[in-house]
């Protein structure tokens, strides 16, 4: 190449810290130490990793203080707080920090829908305190497989007004998998892991696919509803424990129903026959269990969930 031609590309592209365009691009103390934070976080089990706006505004809504909030568009992301939870940005950007796409790309192994990962600490939660009787069923997933799922069962309770959610088994409700399917609700009711309780003071019932209908059975509203396992279903202990057993009606040919969708359908059917509303037909009445009020005479049987709902949920759910 001539030296007239080479002239001709004029001189090197360069950032603003003076690097060429191309050039890996130094990384600062302060991006090292945010690094290092979330390496930490994700080791931590009393440390709560939150992946994306909606996980962070539930958190802070429900109590939780933000220790670290990180963005590599901050445009963007004071755009999107703006218009969801204008609330919540004050304690955003209390904590933010900015770092380049690059650094915000490895702070965490998935791709995020929104510009914010936030870390905040998990709460402590005494289960026996948790399991006193409050008049609102506490929701246990027994051996759930897939985090996606246990994350939706999870909003859905919120979004009923459960008393709780526990899980057993191999997969941890608070993992940041589990909390972005939930949207962060971890943070609106108690939510843990343990084995299925006795002798808590509330009876027992079981999700079956041989159970009874919901209209056709009277039910605590303090009751631990168990709901078995993708795979496996309710087991023989849970079984064994129960006072009642409730089952969803379902066409024939069709053999088990999503997870949450299985909870959802039975929290949504038992409150809205448990809460008459002003005109004598169910409703929900201030988001209330109400023990004493009696379902509608003759109301249909929707009610709990198959023993093995097994249809998968999403792996990686979005916001």
């Amino acid at each position: 190449m001539s030296r007239r031609r080479a002239d001709l590309k004029g001189p090197p592209q360069r950032h603003k810290n003076g690097t060429r365009k191309g050039q890996l691009q130094p990384v600062t103390t302060a991006q090292r130490d945010t690094a290092r934070h979330f390496v930490h976080a994700f080791a931590d089990p009393g440390q709560v990793v939150l992946e994306g706006v909606h996980p962070a505004i539930h958190a802070v809504r429900f109590g939780a203080r933000l220790d670290m909030a990180v963005t590599s568009a901050p445009e963007r992301l004071s755009e999107i707080v703006a218009r969801l939870a204008p609330d919540v940005g004050p304690m955003i950007d209390d904590v933010l920090r900015v770092v380049p796409a690059s650094t915000f790309a490895r702070l965490t192994p998935r791709s995020l829908s929104s510009p914010l990962i936030s870390t905040t600490a998990r709460p402590r939660q005494d289960l026996r305190t948790i399991l006193v009787p409050d008049g609102k069923p506490v929701i246990f997933l027994e051996n759930p497989r897939n985090p996606g799922n246990v994350g939706a069962v999870i909003r859905v309770a919120a979004a009923a007004d459960a008393s709780s959610v526990f899980v057993s088994g191999r997969v941890d409700p608070w993992s940041p998998v589990t909390i972005r399917s939930a949207t962060g609700l971890q943070f609106a009711l108690p939510v843990g892991t343990a084995d299925l309780p006795e002798g808590a003071g509330r009876p027992i019932v079981t999700l079956d696919v041989d159970g009874e209908p919901l209209g056709t059975v009277q039910l605590d509203p303090s009751s631990i509803v168990v709901v078995g396992g993708e795979r496996y279903g309710v087991s023989e202990r849970a079984r064994s424990m129960a006072i009642a057993r409730v089952g969803l009606p379902m066409r024939s040919g069709v053999s088990s129903l999503n997870l949450s969708t299985a909870v959802a359908a039975l929290l949504y059917a038992w409150k809205v026959q448990a809460v008459p509303s002003a005109h004598g037909n169910p409703g929900v009445r201030d988001g209330a269990w109400d023990e004493d009020a009696p379902g509608p005479a003759g109301a249909p049987g929707p009610a709990g969930a198959p023993g093995s709902p097994n249809a998968p949920g999403p792996a990686e759910p979005k916001e």
